[in-house]
Protein backbone atom coordinates (compact mmCIF):
# COMPACT_ATOMS: atom_id res chain seq x y z
CA UNK A 1 0.00 0.00 0.00
CA UNK A 2 1.21 3.49 -0.75
CA UNK A 3 1.69 6.48 1.49
CA UNK A 4 -1.81 7.83 2.33
CA UNK A 5 -0.69 11.47 2.34
CA UNK A 6 -0.95 14.00 -0.44
CA UNK A 7 -3.68 16.17 -1.97
CA UNK A 8 -3.85 14.21 -5.24
CA UNK A 9 -4.53 10.98 -3.40
CA UNK A 10 -7.24 12.59 -1.28
CA UNK A 11 -8.96 13.82 -4.45
CA UNK A 12 -8.75 10.29 -5.90
CA UNK A 13 -10.39 8.82 -2.81
CA UNK A 14 -13.12 11.48 -2.80
CA UNK A 15 -13.87 10.92 -6.49
CA UNK A 16 -13.99 7.14 -6.08
CA UNK A 17 -16.44 7.35 -3.19
CA UNK A 18 -18.59 9.86 -5.11
CA UNK A 19 -18.76 7.48 -8.06
CA UNK A 20 -19.73 4.62 -5.77
CA UNK A 21 -22.52 6.71 -4.29
CA UNK A 22 -23.87 7.56 -7.72
CA UNK A 23 -23.69 3.93 -8.80
CA UNK A 24 -25.70 2.55 -5.91
CA UNK A 25 -27.84 5.53 -4.94
CA UNK A 26 -30.70 4.93 -7.35
CA UNK A 27 -31.40 1.50 -5.86
CA UNK A 28 -30.87 2.41 -2.22
CA UNK A 29 -34.59 2.80 -1.57
CA UNK A 30 -35.07 -0.86 -2.51
CA UNK A 31 -31.99 -2.39 -0.92
CA UNK A 32 -31.62 -0.34 2.23
CA UNK A 33 -34.83 1.63 2.89
CA UNK A 34 -35.78 2.05 6.54
CA UNK A 35 -38.91 2.78 8.50
CA UNK A 36 -39.67 5.68 10.74
CA UNK A 37 -38.07 3.88 13.69
CA UNK A 38 -34.67 3.87 12.01
CA UNK A 39 -34.44 0.07 11.75
CA UNK A 40 -33.16 -1.32 8.44
CA UNK A 41 -35.59 -2.88 6.00
CA UNK A 42 -34.83 -6.43 4.81
CA UNK A 43 -31.80 -6.53 2.53
CA UNK A 44 -31.74 -8.28 -0.83
CA UNK A 45 -30.75 -11.93 -0.82
CA UNK A 46 -26.96 -12.03 -0.29
CA UNK A 47 -26.61 -14.81 -2.87
CA UNK A 48 -28.42 -13.12 -5.77
CA UNK A 49 -27.95 -10.14 -8.09
CA UNK A 50 -24.20 -9.95 -7.52
CA UNK A 51 -22.46 -7.64 -9.98
CA UNK A 52 -18.91 -8.63 -9.10
CA UNK A 53 -19.29 -12.35 -9.66
CA UNK A 54 -19.30 -15.36 -7.35
CA UNK A 55 -16.64 -15.74 -4.73
CA UNK A 56 -15.08 -18.61 -2.83
CA UNK A 57 -17.13 -17.40 0.13
CA UNK A 58 -20.23 -18.98 -1.41
CA UNK A 59 -18.83 -22.36 -0.33
CA UNK A 60 -17.73 -21.28 3.16
CA UNK A 61 -20.23 -21.87 6.01
CA UNK A 62 -21.23 -18.62 7.70
CA UNK A 63 -20.16 -16.38 4.81
CA UNK A 64 -22.24 -14.80 2.07
CA UNK A 65 -21.70 -12.17 -0.61
CA UNK A 66 -23.29 -8.74 -0.46
CA UNK A 67 -25.87 -8.19 -3.17
CA UNK A 68 -25.01 -5.75 -5.95
CA UNK A 69 -27.09 -3.26 -7.85
CA UNK A 70 -28.29 -5.59 -10.60
CA UNK A 71 -27.21 -3.23 -13.39
CA UNK A 72 -27.34 -4.96 -16.77
CA UNK A 73 -24.39 -3.01 -18.19
CA UNK A 74 -21.71 -2.67 -15.51
CA UNK A 75 -18.75 -0.37 -16.14
CA UNK A 76 -15.44 -1.71 -17.37
CA UNK A 77 -13.87 -3.35 -14.28
CA UNK A 78 -10.46 -2.03 -15.29
CA UNK A 79 -11.73 1.51 -14.68
CA UNK A 80 -12.77 0.82 -11.09
CA UNK A 81 -10.31 1.54 -8.23
CA UNK A 82 -10.97 -1.64 -6.22
CA UNK A 83 -11.01 -4.21 -8.99
CA UNK A 84 -9.13 -7.31 -7.82
CA UNK A 85 -9.65 -6.60 -4.11
CA UNK A 86 -11.80 -8.86 -1.92
CA UNK A 87 -13.06 -7.30 1.31
CA UNK A 88 -14.46 -9.29 4.23
CA UNK A 89 -17.00 -7.27 6.24
CA UNK A 90 -17.98 -8.43 9.72
CA UNK A 91 -21.19 -6.81 11.04
CA UNK A 92 -20.90 -7.25 14.81
CA UNK A 93 -23.25 -9.50 16.82
CA UNK A 94 -26.57 -10.83 15.42
CA UNK A 95 -30.29 -10.37 15.90
CA UNK A 96 -31.08 -13.64 17.69
CA UNK A 97 -28.06 -13.76 20.00
CA UNK A 98 -30.09 -12.69 23.03
CA UNK A 99 -32.48 -15.63 22.58
CA UNK A 100 -29.69 -18.23 22.58
CA UNK A 101 -27.48 -17.51 25.63
CA UNK A 102 -26.09 -21.06 25.87
CA UNK A 103 -24.93 -21.05 22.26
CA UNK A 104 -23.59 -17.51 22.41
CA UNK A 105 -21.83 -18.12 25.73
CA UNK A 106 -20.08 -21.34 24.66
CA UNK A 107 -16.27 -21.06 24.79
CA UNK A 108 -14.29 -20.83 21.56
CA UNK A 109 -10.56 -20.23 20.86
CA UNK A 110 -9.44 -16.66 21.46
CA UNK A 111 -6.38 -16.82 19.21
CA UNK A 112 -3.97 -16.47 22.14
CA UNK A 113 -4.09 -20.00 23.51
CA UNK A 114 -7.14 -19.40 25.68
CA UNK A 115 -10.89 -19.17 25.14
CA UNK A 116 -13.72 -16.66 25.32
CA UNK A 117 -17.48 -16.67 24.71
CA UNK A 118 -18.61 -17.41 21.17
CA UNK A 119 -20.24 -13.99 20.81
CA UNK A 120 -22.20 -11.36 22.74
CA UNK A 121 -25.52 -9.59 22.44
CA UNK A 122 -23.99 -6.16 21.85
CA UNK A 123 -25.18 -2.81 23.10
CA UNK A 124 -28.08 -0.53 22.12
CA UNK A 125 -29.27 3.05 22.34
CA UNK A 126 -31.39 4.09 25.32
CA UNK A 127 -34.36 4.01 22.95
CA UNK A 128 -33.66 0.35 22.15
CA UNK A 129 -32.04 0.53 18.70
CA UNK A 130 -29.61 -2.42 18.83
CA UNK A 131 -26.00 -2.56 17.78
CA UNK A 132 -26.59 -5.68 15.71
CA UNK A 133 -29.14 -3.85 13.51
CA UNK A 134 -26.85 -0.83 13.17
CA UNK A 135 -23.82 -2.88 12.16
CA UNK A 136 -25.82 -4.98 9.70
CA UNK A 137 -27.24 -1.93 7.95
CA UNK A 138 -23.94 -0.04 7.80
CA UNK A 139 -22.05 -3.11 6.52
CA UNK A 140 -24.73 -3.71 3.87
CA UNK A 141 -24.45 -0.14 2.63
CA UNK A 142 -20.65 -0.23 2.67
CA UNK A 143 -20.65 -3.57 0.86
CA UNK A 144 -22.78 -2.21 -1.97
CA UNK A 145 -20.52 0.84 -2.33
CA UNK A 146 -17.36 -1.28 -2.32
CA UNK A 147 -18.77 -3.57 -4.99
CA UNK A 148 -19.70 -0.54 -7.09
CA UNK A 149 -16.01 0.37 -6.97
CA UNK A 150 -14.99 -3.05 -8.25
CA UNK A 151 -14.32 -4.99 -5.03
CA UNK A 152 -15.71 -8.39 -4.24
CA UNK A 153 -17.33 -8.40 -0.81
CA UNK A 154 -18.04 -11.23 1.62
CA UNK A 155 -19.80 -10.88 4.95
CA UNK A 156 -19.71 -13.02 8.06
CA UNK A 157 -23.49 -13.29 8.34
CA UNK A 158 -26.22 -13.24 5.71
CA UNK A 159 -28.99 -11.50 7.69
CA UNK A 160 -29.84 -9.95 11.06
CA UNK A 161 -32.06 -12.73 12.38
CA UNK A 162 -29.50 -15.42 13.21
CA UNK A 163 -27.07 -16.42 15.97
CA UNK A 164 -23.32 -15.78 15.84
CA UNK A 165 -21.16 -16.67 14.07
CA UNK A 166 -18.62 -17.10 16.83
CA UNK A 167 -15.64 -14.79 17.04
CA UNK A 168 -13.23 -17.49 15.90
CA UNK A 169 -15.24 -17.98 12.69
CA UNK A 170 -15.39 -14.23 12.19
CA UNK A 171 -11.66 -13.95 12.71
CA UNK A 172 -10.88 -16.64 10.15
CA UNK A 173 -13.42 -15.32 7.65
CA UNK A 174 -10.99 -13.34 5.49
CA UNK A 175 -8.53 -16.17 4.89
CA UNK A 176 -11.33 -18.75 4.56
CA UNK A 177 -12.90 -16.67 1.78
CA UNK A 178 -9.62 -15.71 0.14
CA UNK A 179 -10.19 -12.06 1.05
CA UNK A 180 -7.44 -9.46 1.24
CA UNK A 181 -8.65 -7.55 4.30
CA UNK A 182 -11.10 -7.82 7.21
CA UNK A 183 -13.16 -4.90 8.54
CA UNK A 184 -15.28 -5.64 11.62
CA UNK A 185 -18.07 -3.12 12.25
CA UNK A 186 -19.24 -2.30 15.79
CA UNK A 187 -20.48 0.51 18.03
CA UNK A 188 -19.50 1.16 21.64
CA UNK A 189 -21.74 1.27 24.70
CA UNK A 190 -19.99 3.23 27.44
CA UNK A 191 -21.92 3.75 30.66
CA UNK A 192 -20.88 7.41 30.58
CA UNK A 193 -23.44 9.07 28.31
CA UNK A 194 -21.09 12.00 27.82
CA UNK A 195 -18.58 9.70 26.08
CA UNK A 196 -18.54 10.26 22.35
CA UNK A 197 -16.54 9.52 19.25
CA UNK A 198 -15.17 6.64 17.20
CA UNK A 199 -12.00 4.60 17.55
CA UNK A 200 -10.33 1.76 15.66
CA UNK A 201 -8.83 -1.39 17.22
CA UNK A 202 -5.90 -3.46 15.94
CA UNK A 203 -4.40 -6.62 17.44
CA UNK A 204 -1.46 -6.03 19.77
CA UNK A 205 0.86 -7.81 19.89
CA UNK A 206 0.42 -9.20 16.37
CA UNK A 207 -1.67 -12.36 16.61
CA UNK A 208 0.23 -15.61 17.01
CA UNK A 209 -1.49 -17.33 14.10
CA UNK A 210 0.43 -20.13 12.41
CA UNK A 211 1.76 -18.18 9.46
CA UNK A 212 5.20 -17.10 8.36
CA UNK A 213 6.78 -14.58 10.73
CA UNK A 214 7.42 -12.16 7.89
CA UNK A 215 3.80 -12.35 6.74
CA UNK A 216 2.59 -11.81 10.30
CA UNK A 217 4.70 -8.66 10.57
CA UNK A 218 3.52 -7.48 7.16
CA UNK A 219 -0.13 -8.00 8.14
CA UNK A 220 0.42 -6.14 11.41
CA UNK A 221 1.96 -3.16 9.62
CA UNK A 222 -0.82 -3.18 7.02
CA UNK A 223 -3.42 -3.31 9.80
CA UNK A 224 -1.87 -0.21 11.34
CA UNK A 225 -2.05 1.58 7.96
CA UNK A 226 -5.66 0.50 7.56
CA UNK A 227 -6.46 1.83 11.03
CA UNK A 228 -4.83 5.16 10.17
CA UNK A 229 -6.77 5.39 6.91
CA UNK A 230 -10.05 4.57 8.67
CA UNK A 231 -9.40 7.25 11.28
CA UNK A 232 -8.71 9.75 8.52
CA UNK A 233 -11.82 8.78 6.56
CA UNK A 234 -14.14 8.92 9.57
CA UNK A 235 -12.70 12.26 10.71
CA UNK A 236 -12.98 13.68 7.19
CA UNK A 237 -16.65 12.62 7.19
CA UNK A 238 -17.23 14.77 10.26
CA UNK A 239 -17.25 12.09 12.94
CA UNK A 240 -15.37 13.02 16.13
CA UNK A 241 -12.57 10.73 17.32
CA UNK A 242 -12.88 9.34 20.82
CA UNK A 243 -11.38 11.54 23.48
CA UNK A 244 -10.40 8.52 25.57
CA UNK A 245 -8.26 6.72 22.95
CA UNK A 246 -5.01 8.39 21.93
CA UNK A 247 -4.98 8.96 18.19
CA UNK A 248 -8.30 7.06 17.99
CA UNK A 249 -6.35 3.78 17.55
CA UNK A 250 -6.55 1.18 20.32
CA UNK A 251 -4.26 -1.87 20.47
CA UNK A 252 -5.68 -4.94 22.20
CA UNK A 253 -4.80 -8.60 22.48
CA UNK A 254 -8.13 -9.96 23.76
CA UNK A 255 -10.31 -9.88 20.64
CA UNK A 256 -10.63 -13.23 18.89
CA UNK A 257 -11.90 -11.58 15.69
CA UNK A 258 -8.55 -9.80 15.32
CA UNK A 259 -6.33 -12.47 16.88
CA UNK A 260 -7.37 -15.16 14.41
CA UNK A 261 -7.14 -13.03 11.28
CA UNK A 262 -4.37 -13.98 8.88
CA UNK A 263 -5.01 -10.85 6.86
CA UNK A 264 -4.82 -7.12 7.64
CA UNK A 265 -7.72 -6.52 10.03
CA UNK A 266 -9.35 -3.76 12.06
CA UNK A 267 -12.36 -3.53 14.35
CA UNK A 268 -14.28 -0.25 14.14
CA UNK A 269 -16.13 1.22 17.12
CA UNK A 270 -18.04 3.80 15.10
CA UNK A 271 -19.48 5.76 18.00
CA UNK A 272 -21.18 5.68 21.39
CA UNK A 273 -24.72 4.32 21.30
CA UNK A 274 -25.57 5.74 24.73
CA UNK A 275 -24.54 9.25 23.82
CA UNK A 276 -27.84 10.97 22.86
CA UNK A 277 -26.43 12.79 19.83
CA UNK A 278 -24.57 9.82 18.43
CA UNK A 279 -27.50 7.51 19.17
CA UNK A 280 -29.76 9.75 17.09
CA UNK A 281 -27.26 9.71 14.23
CA UNK A 282 -26.85 5.93 14.30
CA UNK A 283 -30.62 5.46 14.40
CA UNK A 284 -31.09 7.51 11.24
CA UNK A 285 -30.77 6.25 7.67
CA UNK A 286 -28.75 9.35 6.77
CA UNK A 287 -26.32 8.72 9.61
CA UNK A 288 -25.81 5.08 8.71
CA UNK A 289 -25.12 6.04 5.10
CA UNK A 290 -22.50 8.52 6.28
CA UNK A 291 -20.79 5.82 8.31
CA UNK A 292 -20.87 3.44 5.34
CA UNK A 293 -19.41 6.08 3.02
CA UNK A 294 -16.57 6.72 5.48
CA UNK A 295 -15.76 3.00 5.71
CA UNK A 296 -15.69 2.83 1.91
CA UNK A 297 -13.34 5.83 1.77
CA UNK A 298 -11.07 4.17 4.34
CA UNK A 299 -10.77 1.00 2.26
CA UNK A 300 -10.11 3.02 -0.92
CA UNK A 301 -7.38 4.99 0.83
CA UNK A 302 -5.72 1.82 2.14
CA UNK A 303 -5.90 0.07 -1.23
CA UNK A 304 -4.70 3.04 -3.27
Amino acid sequence: MTDPSGPARRWTVALAVLLAGLAVGWVSWLAFGSGDDGRPAPSPSPTTERTSGASDADDVPGLAGVAGSGRSSPPDPASLPLTGLTVALDPGHNGANAQHPDQVGAPVPDGRGGSKPCNTVGTSTDAGYPEHAFTWDVASRAGAALEALGAQVVVTRSDDQGVGPCVDVRGRSAQDAGADVLVSVHANGSDDKAARGFFVIVADPPPAVEIDEGLRAENAASSERLATDMVGALASAGFPPSGSVAGAVSRRGDLGTLNLAERPAVLLELGEMRNPDEAALMSSEEGRQRYADAITAGVVAWAG
